[in-house]
């Protein structure tokens, strides 16, 4: 592709070479630049990789975008560009590369601190049963087409992005869900893209910090960055932070929640518990008297606000009811309070909650089941804030009634600093609440399995989805699901 089509809609100047340079690729890792390709200069949190454009000319690029000045000496027949932002450039150039695949299916961006991924599932799940062929994007991965495949990042960088999507379009594809991360607002990795519809669960203080957002007001303004760039707004009509984070939007607005006033109102809930099924059952009212009756097989209040959420996107897309209402209750979300059904006498589910305000949640909307005891199986991870870990331990403590602490990708911290920080929360917590530390993750699913009481919820949280085990750097398989049905298989369980 020459550059000048490449460039297309990209404000620019040509510091030096020609607009018909032909581009064969496009890179922003120095280490993959080679004869032809069009190496993009970012300035990273990091580093600065306009220090790498004389390299990436030695090694045969064809063309450089840079943000800022850069010495020229050296990069004679390389054609250079300079823009105002090199990550917005490349999230551009990165669409006309692939044809521009977002132009070509409905988008559906979700964004909010809790409940993305879920809601994200819930409303592909409500588009297939409605005949619709989806591509979905996420924490848990890239699916599609009966396909799955490992991300990176939540909102994957525009270039991977795009790329994603040209390859829904040739599968079929004619529907894009996507969870959109406020790093991938802020650092334009959605750079270009229109989306017919934006979602909005919820929000809570979450990445904030070095390299991510300095204050929270911050990361509020980043999220409602998707209300200016899409068509039809369904928002959590509940949450206090809803009028902040909309402002400046320039959609139309449709709402959810169990407050007087919403578009679609949730009522009548219920709580439904057996070995195989912990969900809700609920009513909903919508616009101009539209009735109906929901049951989903996810616990809790947080469930109620994200089928509500999918419920809303399918009714204003025009689904059929009976698409949405099965969508709904034949939804499962690998790592999402998912149940592993292994035995009659108690209850054990896997979920990612790894912070504070996630395990409060959960651990608040699994106590509102009454079990006999409520056991949570945690660590913390490493080289991570440990203010996470004291968050953790001091939720724990105050709110199960036995804790299991183990490990959670550890990376290149020792196992042992990681549970004496949990066990200074814990003490704030409670210091009296009960616990048992078990260094290795499997002897402690093992444990708990051992000790389970008939009537027990036992929570397994921190990895959810995730299929291996992060120890000094080196990963190694290891998905919970599978590993506790192995295990009961073994010991005869009933």
């Amino acid at each position: 592709m020459k550059l000048s089509a490449l460039t297309q809609g990209v404000e620019c100047t040509l510091v030096q070479g020609s607009m018909d340079t032909e581009i064969t690729d496009i890179v922003y890792d120095s280490r993959k630049a080679a004869p032809g390709v069009l190496f993009v200069c970012i300035v990273g949190t990091q580093r600065d990789s306009h220090a790498f454009a004389a390299d990436c000319a030695a090694r045969g690029a064809a063309a450089l975008v840079i943000q800022h000045d850069i010495c020229l000496e050296g990069l004679e027949g390389v054609t250079v560009l300079k823009v105002a932002s090199s990550r917005h450039a490349m999230a551009l150039m990165s669409a006309n590369l692939f044809g521009n695949p977002a132009r070509r299916m409905t988008m559906i961006g979700v964004t909010g601190t809790k409940g993305k991924t879920t809601t994200a599932h819930m409303i592909r799940s409500v588009l297939e049963a409605a005949g619709r062929h989806v591509g979905m994007i996420g924490t848990n991965g890239v699916y599609y087409m009966g396909r799955h495949e490992d991300t990176a990042n939540t909102t994957p960088e525009s270039y991977e992005l795009q790329k994603i999507f040209r390859t829904f379009v040739d599968a079929g594809c004619d529907t894009v869900v996507m969870e959109v991360s406020s790093q991938g607002l802020m650092m334009d990795r959605v750079g270009g893209i229109h989306y017919d519809v934006g979602v909005f669960t919820n929000l809570s203080p979450d990445h904030i910090g070095p390299g991510e957002h300095a204050t929270f007001e911050e990361y509020r303004s980043w999220k409602g960055k998707l209300f200016q760039r899409c068509d039809l707004g369904v928002v959590n009509g509940d949450d206090p932070n809803t009028a902040a984070l909309l402002e400046g939007h320039t959609c139309r607005l449709v709402t959810y929640g169990m407050q007087p006033g919403a578009d679609y109102r949730a009522g009548d809930c219920q709580l439904l518990r057996t070995h195989d099924f912990l969900g809700v059952s609920f009513h909903v009212s919508g616009p101009d008297g539209q009735e109906m009756d929901v049951k989903v097989n996810m616990p809790g209040q947080f469930s109620v606000y994200n089928a509500l959420a999918a419920l809303a996107v399918g009714r204003q897309l025009g689904l059929p009811d009976r698409a949405i209402h099965d969508g709904l209750a034949r939804c499962v979300v690998k790592g999402r309070v998912e149940l592993v059904p292994i035995s009659k006498k108690f209850t054990i589910l896997l979920d990612y909650a790894h912070n504070e305000v996630s395990t409060e949640s959960l651990l608040a909307t699994l106590r509102a089941y009454h079990p006999h005891r409520l056991v949570v199986v945690f660590g913390c991870g490493g080289n991570r804030s440990r203010l996470r870990r004291y968050g953790m331990g001091e939720i724990c403590a105050k709110m199960a009634d036995f804790s299991i602490l183990t490990e959670d990708n550890n990376r290149f911290e020792k196992v042992e600093d990681i549970l004496a920080d949990i066990r200074q929360g814990m003490q704030k917590g409670n210091p009296d609440a009960p616990f048992v530390e078990i260094p290795d993750r499997l002897d402690a699913l093992h444990y708990a399995v051992d000790h389970a009481q008939p009537g027990d919820l036992i929570a397994v949280i921190g990895k959810g989805h995730e299929a291996y085990r992060d120890r000094m750097g080196v990963k190694t398989p290891f998905l919970e699901r599978e590993l506790l049905e192995e295990y009961a298989k073994e010991i005869n369980l009933e």
